[in-house]
């Protein structure tokens, strides 16, 4: 299916763009998030009308979110899970975990946003995980998680 672009979309293209992509990724996720039209004529002609508009309401998403990535940038998650003697937690150090966190801190995300490249934190440490805040803005947070004994 052709379908125009009205926001950046991660592997995929940016705003105006008209791209093929498989029907059910057109119907399901992107036309009904407002991420994308079917590229018909008069859909065209009319993101012309629109563009200046949407290109301006882009710039203001990535500016809003380059700026809460400063505050957000090397800031220190701390975590305390039960943990056995070796180090290895009863559980995992999860995206949610992670996210619930940094909400109560103040920060407005998703669980899906919070990346981890390496799955899940099963043991007791420091590590890194990023937050996708934008799709042009990602930022690195710092995990600590305590154990703590039973």
């Amino acid at each position: 299916m052709q379908i125009i672009l009205l926001d950046k979309v991660v592997n995929l293209g940016n705003l105006g763009e008209v791209v093929k992509v498989k029907d059910g990724y057109a119907r399901n996720f992107l036309i009904p998030s407002g991420r994308a039209r079917r590229a018909t004529a008069d859909a065209i002609k009319e993101f012309e009308v629109r563009r200046a508009d949407l290109e301006k309401a882009a710039a203001e998403k990535l500016a809003q979110a380059q700026a809460a990535g400063e505050k957000l940038a090397g800031t220190t998650v701390k975590l305390t899970q039960k943990a056995g003697v070796d180090g290895r937690l009863f559980g995992s150090v999860t995206n949610f975990d992670i996210a619930e966190e940094l909400i109560k801190a103040g920060y407005a995300l998703t669980k899906a946003q919070v990346r981890m490249p390496h799955g899940p934190i099963k043991v007791v440490g420091d590590s890194a995980v990023s937050v996708s805040l934008h799709t042009d803005v990602v930022v690195e947070v710092n995990v600590s998680v305590y154990g703590e004994t039973a």
